[in-house]
């Protein structure tokens, strides 16, 4: 018996919703992050795409465990000498929460063109609300603490 190998054109992408309503940041990044890796499917092939499309929704009730609200920051770079720009992550939840989930799955997926490619099927939303509903997305079964 030879050993199955995934084509990309021959899988069937669903569509998930993740409410990330108090649950912590760091475990809806990861759970999304294998969603979209293909990591849930017994067909998972690791040179190939055949993740999902995930819809993460309530990420502005996000929560951050201990103190990383005051004490973890964003970093970003001008480019210019001098032009490193720091942002706490209590002013950046209250501000874009949407892009912190994002930031956050964006580490956790491959950092080459399989991720990068997994990254265009994320959606993520600051409320309850998303535009999706003609996709008939399912909610995702397995808790996450």
């Amino acid at each position: 018996m030879s050993t199955f190998m995934a084509k990309a054109h021959e899988l069937d992408r669903k569509w998930y919703i993740i409410d990330a309503a108090g649950k912590p940041l760091g475990r809806v990044a990861a759970q999304a992050a294998a969603i979209l890796r293909g990591k849930h499917k017994p067909e998972f092939t690791p040179h190939c795409d055949c993740g999902d499309h995930v819809i993460i929704i309530n990420a502005a009730e996000a929560v951050l465990t201990g103190k990383k609200l005051q004490q973890k920051h964003y970093y970003r770079h001008t480019g210019y000498v001098g032009g490193l720009k720091a942002v706490r992550y209590d002013k950046l939840m209250n501000e874009r929460p949407d892009f912190a989930m994002t930031k956050a799955v964006k580490g956790m997926l491959p950092h080459n063109t399989l991720g990068a490619k997994a990254l265009t099927r994320l959606r993520v939303y600051a409320g309850d609300t998303h535009e999706h509903a003609a996709q008939k997305p399912e909610a995702w079964a397995l808790e996450i603490k």
